[in-house]
């Protein structure tokens, strides 16, 4: 009898390979880099088993930097590529790394039906509200005001919200995360164990056009009452657990109260439920500045994914069938050009 060998765990190195990597010294990706790198140890991962799939962006130089298999593709294109992936092999486990401007503009709508679709593949939209690969122009979820070269007496549009489009897209998984908090692994965690789409944005400092953008929330003087990292069942909870929010049912949105003596739940405070699309859509929509930013899973409750849909269909138009490739080319149809050239 043969021994099996057994298969070695991978470390975080098992992940790197030997391109340099090229981000401006201080970039925000950097940090998520290594952020999944140490992850995918940890989940189990294998990189002959793997596919990272990017678009064009500052992010989308992702690919060359993970031992894997990967493909940067086209500008916004990465979800009908990693579609065509995971259609070809449901075993792989593919990523698609992305920005706001490659996922939210000239790709929206392949983002929107990837989500729909449900694939099962992680979205890891890299958000750092500007154009940085063309220089700093302004994106899709620039702020009104945002100075740029293609703004410069500030934008008027009204930002896009990744995680409202997402939610609104249908998509079952939905989380946020900060490239530099040591929390990020964690969230990238859950949205692996999820059996379908799961879309993370994740807060991304631009050091070079967009530099300090999040700082109100991300800065560690403002971190304790800037974010509010959810956990399922447990209360909405902030401000090292001395302020909470409770759902006001009279016009249906959160409020801010204090928590007294541990006390949250004499304050009214909620406590979060992965599976509630409603709570998740007002966490998304808290006006930032005035409310905490929701961090963590805001939102999961998986469906069944697009390619188990088409495996079982194409199972099931098989059955019954023989294949035989040279009587499908031998039975193609055939006709006559009578005259040439056509009257047009």
């Amino acid at each position: 009898m043969n021994d099996m060998t057994p298969i070695r765990t991978s470390t975080p190195k098992d992940w790197e390979t030997d391109q340099e990597v090229r981000w401006c010294p201080g970039c925000g990706d950097y940090a998520v880099l290594k952020a999944v790198q140490r992850t995918m140890p940890e989940i189990g991962a294998r990189p002959e088993n793997t596919v990272f799939v990017s678009g064009i962006g500052c992010s989308s130089r992702f690919p060359y930097y993970m031992e894997t298999y990967g493909f940067h593709t086209i500008h916004g294109r990465a979800p009908a590529v990693a579609t065509g992936v995971k259609l070809a092999n449901p075993e792989l486990d593919v990523w698609i790394i992305t920005g706001d401007g490659d996922a939210l503009s000239i790709g929206g709508n392949h983002t929107m039906h990837l989500l729909r679709r449900n694939l099962d593949c992680q979205v890891l939209l890299f958000n750092n509200e500007i154009y940085g690969l063309t220089k700093g122009q302004y994106s899709p979820t620039s702020r009104v005001g945002t100075r740029s070269p293609s703004t410069p007496f500030g934008s008027v549009d009204a930002p896009a919200s990744p995680c409202a489009f997402a939610l609104g897209s249908g998509g079952r998984f939905i989380a946020r995360g900060i490239d530099i908090n040591k929390k990020l692994p964690e969230v990238l965690k859950a949205a692996y164990r999820h059996k379908g789409a799961a879309f993370v944005e994740i807060f991304q400092n631009c050091i070079v056009y967009n530099d300090d953008v999040f700082a109100p929330f991300t800065d560690k003087a403002n971190a304790a009452n800037g974010q509010l990292w959810l956990e399922e069942g447990k209360p909405m909870l902030f401000g090292n657990g001395t302020k909470g929010l409770r759902i006001n049912r009279d016009d249906l949105r959160f409020e801010i109260v204090d928590v007294v003596d541990n006390d949250w739940a004499t304050a009214g405070v909620q406590i979060h439920d992965v599976t509630n699309r409603a709570l998740a859509h007002m966490l998304v929509e808290m006006p930032a500045g005035d409310y905490p930013v929701a961090l963590g899973v805001l939102y999961d409750n998986p469906q069944p994914t697009f390619e188990s849909a088409v495996v079982a269909q194409n199972v099931e138009a098989a059955k019954g069938k023989t294949p035989d490739l040279q009587a499908l080319i031998a039975r193609g149809q055939t006709w006559e050009i009578e005259k040439e050239p056509h009257v047009i």
